[in-house]
């Protein structure tokens, strides 16, 4: 009998052991360039949204908009051995590398946001950034004319989100001729977009029009002009973040060229539910925007 009882017990084991694996969740990873950006956070909740309806399990780690991070990041999940990884890059060239890395492991990389310059990756899933960058050159011009000194705040350099936004402005430019007198970068952060814009003011007191590559930045340069004591230069942003959108009903902000963060994440996810699915994915996903006016 108590053999048996061994035995039993024995056999529950294993079939308990084998029972949790199958009930084990496939494991998608989630590398963000910073979670100290509202848009980031919102990209987050929306992947975490829809990998809980989807029943997956979601890593996400922090790269602190530093790319050696955004690299250790990488090398950590290779031990966690996730079944997909999706990365927002903290640098469209920088992330190369870490793109290789999970190539090397045989791990399935879609990029969301911010495009990678190399390594293999599947999907790429964003918004038409260049498009938005003229929609905002375009709103510019209909509200204030040619005629008046525009100021635009660029985004981290070699971001592809920067360079895009930047594409769109300049294509605005080039067919709106408008009068751009400076274009500096303030790294998507409201702090360094606040003291940008102080200087710039101190330099170009008769600026009438900013666009600011996103919404931190605008939210910046509003600081700026408001302490300044200006009441009439329109602002512009982009991304369509809450407090962004918020600025805008309270006119505060003109207006934010909207990104959909938290359809990115989800669509993020999506995409790599098909992938370990074995169906064929597009390389290119296009989330829309739209211009919030009050």
């Amino acid at each position: 009998m108590i053999k048996r009882s061994k035995l039993a017990l024995s056999v529950l084991a294993v079939s308990l052991v084998f029972s949790a694996q199958s009930m084990a969740k496939d494991k998608i990873a989630l590398v963000v360039s910073t979670l100290n950006n509202p848009f980031f956070v919102a990209m987050k909740d929306g992947a975490q949204k829809e990998a809980d309806s989807l029943g997956y399990e979601l890593v996400v780690l922090d790269s602190q908009n530093n790319p050696a991070k955004e690299l250790a990041n990488v090398e950590d999940l290779m031990i966690q051995k996730p079944q997909i990884v999706l990365i927002n890059p903290t640098d469209s060239d920088a992330v190369g590398n870490a793109v290789k890395i999970a190539n090397q492991a045989n791990i399935p990389v879609i990029t969301l946001d911010r495009a990678a310059a190399q390594g293999s990756v599947i999907s790429h899933i964003a918004s038409d950034n260049i498009a938005g960058g003229k929609m905002a050159g375009d709103f510019i011009t209909e509200q204030v004319g040619k005629e008046v000194k525009v100021i635009q705040l660029e985004g981290i350099t070699g971001t592809s989100a920067a360079r895009e936004r930047g594409e769109g402005f300049r294509q605005s430019h080039d067919a709106n001729g408008f009068n751009l007198i400076a274009s500096q970068p303030a790294d998507f952060d409201r702090t360094k977009g606040l003291n940008v814009m102080q200087n710039l003011l101190t330099a170009h007191p008769d600026v009438k029009a900013v666009f600011a590559q996103n919404d931190e930045m605008a939210l910046g340069a509003l600081r700026a002009v408001q302490t300044a004591g200006v009441d009439d230069v329109l602002i512009v942003g982009f991304d369509g973040t809450e407090d962004g959108i918020n600025a805008v009903k309270g006119g505060k902000l003109a207006a934010t060229i909207a990104q959909k963060p938290e359809e990115i994440g989800a669509v993020g996810v999506k995409t790599a539910d098909r992938v370990l699915k074995g169906e064929t994915v597009e390389a290119s996903i296009p989330v829309e925007l739209e211009l919030i006016v009050k």
